[in-house]
């Protein structure tokens, strides 16, 4: 796909656009092109991160770094097209990198790319957005899972979710029947124990939590942190924001000396999604 077109479909930040195309004009993607091969293949995207990072060098906004990430975005979509997976599912799958982006700017006030480390599982085609969440393949060749993650957008309603699911279960069975699981793992603060006590009954993020059986629970995790509250890990807890019931629900509770942390859970891919 064209990035131009590509920037247009997910609604990439204009001023993210323009600065992408002043890059282009100066960087010889020829020089990178084994590199940018291997970060659309899971196998190998890890080491070639790095090695784009050592090559970039100075790029203060990281912006170099998503301007690569987004021509392989670009020819990733051809391999959507060899397995005939929908445009949609390709479209929201791409429209993290404007999400994290605007994640940024809410944590550092300003906007920048910050996320490389993380987004070349969705070029290699390890990662997919489906409805409310996100699946992640390479969990299940060790492990005999898929994956969940929850996208700060997610709408977490039961009706949601089960769509989600629903459509998951199509999409794997459908476009990579080669895949052998038996459920779902999500390592996360939102299937943290102690978020109980402090959500009503009726909380969307309680009915999350009860699909999963919990297996770990790392208490010192302070994820929460970033995607609760927009602040750094490290950050005072009588400095953070209160703007919703669960971020005073939660302050009150870190003030009083309580923890939140996250936790592992599972649940059977059989009992996830309903057959179509």
């Amino acid at each position: 796909m064209e990035l131009r077109e590509l920037y247009k479909k997910i609604g990439l930040q204009k001023e993210i656009v323009q600065k992408l195309e002043d890059i282009e004009e100066s960087l010889c993607l020829e020089e990178l092109g084994g590199c940018l091969e291997q970060l659309t293949d899971m196998e190998t995207a890890s080491l070639a991160y790095e090695r784009l990072q050592e090559y970039l060098q100075e790029d203060g906004e990281n912006l170099k770094m998503l301007y690569c990430q987004m021509e392989c975005a670009g020819r990733a979509h051809g391999r959507y097209e060899q397995r005939r997976i929908p445009e949609d599912v390709y479209i929201d799958t791409m429209k993290c990198f404007p999400r994290f982006l605007r994640e940024c700017a809410a944590k550092n006030g300003r906007m920048f790319f910050d996320r490389g480390w993380w987004t070349y599982r969705q070029l290699s085609l390890d990662l997919f957005r489906v409805g409310a969440l996100e699946y992640q393949i390479s969990e299940q060749r060790t492990s005999g899972t898929i994956g969940i993650h929850i996208p700060s957008d997610a709408d977490l309603s039961g009706e949601s979710v089960d769509d989600s699911l629903r459509r998951a279960g199509v999409f794997f069975r459908t476009y990579f029947p080669e895949l052998k699981y038996d459920r779902y793992a999500c390592d996360s603060w939102l299937l943290s124990p102690a978020l109980k006590n402090l959500l009503p009954e009726s909380s969307h993020i309680r009915s999350f939590q009860e699909r999963f059986r919990i297996l770990e629970v790392d208490q010192e995790d302070r994820g929460y942190m970033e995607w609760l509250f927009r602040a750094p890990r490290e950050a005072e807890y009588g400095g953070l924001p209160g703007k919703t019931s669960l971020q005073r629900n939660v302050r009150g509770h870190l003030l009083q000396g309580g923890t939140v942390g996250s936790a592992y859970g599972v649940m059977k891919a059989d009992m996830a999604a309903i057959e179509s």
